[in-house]
């Protein structure tokens, strides 16, 4: 019982982190945009990422939680899994990257369970499908971005600027909120999901062959509650990368930007994807900032990202493998 207490603790704090590395996707727009200041900002957005739970079923956790073979699964792989996503997050925000927890977490369960079984133990279906959302949330959020600030422009590039602004200022905290529901909604569930696997694994919870797993009440909340925890706490080098390094933004292209971050989100979030946040809100961002001049997107920052994002599964699968091995070396149960 001391271990599951400890594994479910574990992924609590990937959560905060999560919050914590992820909090520059909900907030870094309405901060560069000047819309509320980085304080009440992360309220905002915590506050958002919080009452998620409220709007979703939790489809994502029950695609995360029979990600790997149930039979496969055991406290010690769950362990090494969270412990390659946690140290994967922390390394990217030192660096001032955002890439991906969700993808950093599948690539921590991959890593520890090819070493336990081998690839067969994998669910193939799931990570096709977010191996294909890799590249389709950010494309998808970079179309609907340029594509709405389009139509903003068409709708209201008449006005002077300074009205637009002022209209578009109240209209950011409405698309900031929707985006912190869609991430709240979607990541939250990921930890939840692995909660869930933690206790399949030491039979305090059954789930028929095929079917995703029930997901208890007090997971969702528990889960919940440390991502908008983390949130507050805010990721500041982050959201200077992801705010102000790629591309300015007014509060129109603020607005665009996590509107269709949110669409994006709740389209995936609906579906039982796990998707990463985080190149959902760049797409977008690059989408909205490149609409009224290409060269305005700082193509070089962008290019690092994407870097980042190619390396986070094989980083983090990496790092949980060689926890695995050398957990296994020094007698902890398999």
């Amino acid at each position: 019982m001391e271990a599951l207490v400890a594994i479910v603790v574990l992924a609590l704090i990937f959560d905060y982190i999560n919050g914590f590395h992820d909090a520059a996707n909900s907030i870094a727009t309405v901060v560069s945009t000047r819309v509320l200041s980085p304080k009440w900002a992360v309220v905002w957005a915590a506050f958002f990422n919080f009452v998620a739970f409220l709007f979703f079923e939790t489809r994502v956790a029950g695609s995360i939680a029979k990600g790997v073979d149930p039979g496969v699964v055991s406290l010690t792989l769950v362990g090494a899994g969270l412990i390659g996503a946690i140290v994967w997050d922390v390394l990217t925000w030192w660096w001032s990257l955002p890439t991906s927890s969700s993808h950093a977490l599948l690539g921590g369960l991959a890593g520890a369970a090819i070493v336990k079984a081998g690839f067969g133990s994998l669910d193939s279906a799931l990570f096709i499908k977010t191996g294909i959302f890799i590249v389709l949330s950010p494309t998808l959020g970079l179309l609907l971005g340029a594509l709405i600030m389009r139509s903003m422009m068409a709708l209201f590039g008449r006005f002077a600027p300074s009205i637009i602004d002022r209209y578009f200022r109240r209209l950011q905290l409405v698309s900031a909120a929707l985006y912190s529901i869609g991430h709240g909604g979607n990541d939250a569930q990921k930890t939840a999901g692995i909660i869930v696997a933690a206790l399949i694994a030491t039979g305090h919870l059954s789930v028929t062959a095929g079917a995703k797993p029930h997901v208890p009440l007090w997971v969702i909340l528990a889960c919940h509650t440390a991502m908008g925890l983390g949130t507050l706490s805010g990721g500041w080098r982050i959201v200077r990368t992801m705010g102000m390094s790629i591309t300015k933004l007014a509060p129109v292209g603020g607005f665009c930007a996590e509107t269709s971050g949110a669409i994006t989100l709740f389209l995936a979030t609906r579906l039982g994807v796990p998707v990463s946040t985080t190149h959902t809100i760049t797409g977008s961002i690059v989408g909205a900032g490149s609409v009224r001049n290409l060269s305005a997107v700082r193509w070089g920052v962008a290019g690092r990202i994407v870097w980042a994002w190619v390396l986070t599964v094989p980083g983090a699968a990496a790092i949980s493998a060689i926890c695995y091995y050398l957990a296994t070396l020094v007698g902890i149960p398999r």
